[in-house]
């Protein structure tokens, strides 16, 4: 996967999850939750999504690697 397949992925599961998330008003620094006051179960909704999209199995521990929308591009870029 690329990084812009991932972004677009990153894009389209926080679509479903919470559709009036806009991930360009995500800054570099900050997690999705800070930014699009996303609360815990939008999160887990949001990591769910992403195995649905990929396959790839996401265990809890590396929940925190998925925070920000680097972390998610690695994560997703990095996997497989």
């Amino acid at each position: 996967m690329t990084n812009d397949e991932a972004r677009q992925l990153i894009r389209s599961v926080l679509h479903q999850v919470a559709p009036e998330a806009d991930l360009d008003e995500v800054g570099a620094g900050e997690t999705l939750q800070e930014a699009l006051d996303l609360d815990s179960m939008d999160f887990l909704n949001f990591v769910v999504g992403l195995h649905e999209a990929t396959g790839l199995e996401i265990p809890e521990r590396d929940y925190p690697q998925l925070s920000t929308v680097e972390g998610c591009v690695t994560y997703l870029t990095s996997a497989g």
